[in-house]
């Protein structure tokens, strides 16, 4: 039997989502040899799905500080300001460059921008390419280029299994398959853990893999409590529960019903409020969905959605749609700074696997897109900062999946849902799963309701505990202080 195989690179990437690619080009671009490992397909990840767009200030009425005051305002005074000014100001220009790869974001019939307004935005300020079809664009436009560069090597269907670590310093990767990759930096681009939940808008390995490689690693992890629960995911439809219906649809003048047929809420507050409304009615009433009439809106503005649903035997120009809430996007993740290093030499992590503080207590819709490729392009920026240090040693063995049993996902939807409270995050903080049992305690150290963390034991919101995150270094939680 042969040997597995090693490679020996300067950036070893793991996942290629928006964040991953984006670190991948931006590492080739400066002369590194780059390696790509992902768990799926090439242009197949979490990215490529996701329906929104990126935000920034492009419009004459809009400024970055606009654009900060929003995020600051969704995020429930819990948004790291330092990571939210990188985010803006850095925005317009990441929108420029992204043309210049080739990305073809829609237009009006002058050739501008075709801007969209989602929750929780004063302006229009979201980039759209293809409608609803933004991840999907945007991701295989940079995969097609990651592919065409001669010093980047990409191994496709290869689950990272091992941080190859010697003296608390990272020194590369081991897949599942005993590939091992040896690189000056290692990092985590593995998209978020939507998926440990049973009803999820997310795909099936959003599991949270790389946050538990880099807090076994010995990298802190954050915010795990916050989880946003979106509002408009279908219910009730076999072959489309938790298909997600943008926010932009909202955005055009979709709007939401109740059972009675009458609206009850504003469609274009931030994502918690609305989110927590529909549980409201469902509470109330004992019903399983509430509708979304989008019959006003154009079907060719979102052809994806449109062609989803029909294929599901639903007409959304005729007939309103069944929606529920379904968890969609964790805000916590991997600690890190503003340039994705986790405080473990050798170690970054940048996307959905870390946790920077932008987003706060709830994230402003279509900033995370936006995230993925400006610090994916900042991370890679410092990784090529580190030295290259020859291992003492073999690589070590690959670690065995730590995926989450059935019972752990309907456990986390049962216990740390859209409402929580301590009684049923307790039964959670005993699961099998690492990563279910840090959710549990991270939301039982939050005494408050806060954004898309609501403690029916705790509904008020704690002034004192504004700007606190709850960071886990090891296994218990303690609060601090960022800014």
């Amino acid at each position: 039997m042969s040997a597995p195989e090693q490679i020996d690179v300067d950036i070893v990437v793991v996942g290629a989502g928006a964040a991953g690619l984006s670190a991948a080009l931006t590492a080739t671009a400066e002369g590194a040899r780059v390696a790509v490992v992902t768990a799926t397909a090439l242009a197949q990840t979490a990215s490529y799905w996701a329906q929104g767009g990126l935000a920034a200030a492009l419009a004459i009425d809009d400024t970055p500080l606009l654009h900060l005051e929003d995020t600051e305002r969704a995020g429930r005074e819990l948004v790291r300001r330092s990571a939210a000014e990188v985010l803006v100001s850095e925005a317009p220009e990441m929108i420029l460059g992204l043309q210049r790869r080739g990305v073809v974001f829609d237009a009006d019939r002058h050739g501008n921008f075709a801007l969209g307004l989602e929750g929780g935005h004063s302006r229009r300020r979201i980039v759209h390419a293809g409608g609803s079809a933004t991840g999907r664009r945007l991701v295989r436009q940079l995969s097609a280029e990651l592919v065409s560069q001669p010093s980047v090597i990409v191994r496709e269907q290869r689950r990272a299994a091992s941080l190859w670590q010697e003296e608390g310093r990272v020194l590369g990767v081991v897949c599942d398959d005993g590939l091992a990759v040896r690189a000056r930096a290692t990092i985590i681009a593995a998209g978020g853990a939507a998926a440990l939940w049973s009803r999820t808008t997310n795909p099936p390995g959003s599991l949270g893999g790389g946050m538990l490689l880099a807090w076994g690693a010995g990298a802190a992890v954050a915010d795990l409590e916050f989880v946003q629960f979106h509002p408009t995911a279908v219910t009730g439809v076999p072959g489309r529960e938790g298909f997600l219906i943008t926010e932009a649809i909202r955005g055009e003048g979709a709007v939401l019903l109740d059972p009675a047929g009458e609206r009850f809420v504003e469609e274009l507050a931030p994502r918690d409020e609305v989110a927590t409304a529909i549980w409201n009615v469902l509470e109330r009433t004992g019903a399983q969905a509430v509708q979304l009439d989008m019959r006003a809106v154009d079907p060719a503005r979102f052809p994806n959605v449109v062609e989803a649903l029909r294929s599901s035997g639903l007409d959304p120009a005729r007939e309103t749609i069944p929606v529920a809430p379904a968890a969609h996007y964790v805000m916590g993740g991997v600690v890190t700074d503003l340039h994705g290093d986790t405080g473990v030499p050798g170690l970054y992590a940048v996307g959905e696997s870390a946790c920077t503080g932008l987003h706060g207590a709830n994230r402003l819709a279509s900033n995370s897109l936006t995230e993925c490729v400006v610090f994916g392009a900042r991370a890679a920026r410092a990784a090529l900062g580190e030295p290259a240090i020859a291992p003492t040693g073999p690589p070590p063995a690959p670690e065995p999946a730590q995926d989450p049993q059935r019972t752990t996902q309907d456990a986390m939807w049962r216990h740390a849902g859209l409402v929580r409270d301590a009684e049923g995050l307790a039964l959670l903080a005993a699961d099998p799963h690492p990563l279910a049992r840090l959710v549990a305690r991270c939301a039982l150290a939050r005494e408050e309701s806060r954004g898309s963390h609501v403690r029916r034991d705790f509904p008020q919101t704690d002034p004192g505990l504004a700007m606190h995150h709850a960071v886990v270094r090891g296994d218990e939680p303690h609060l601090e202080v960022w800014r």
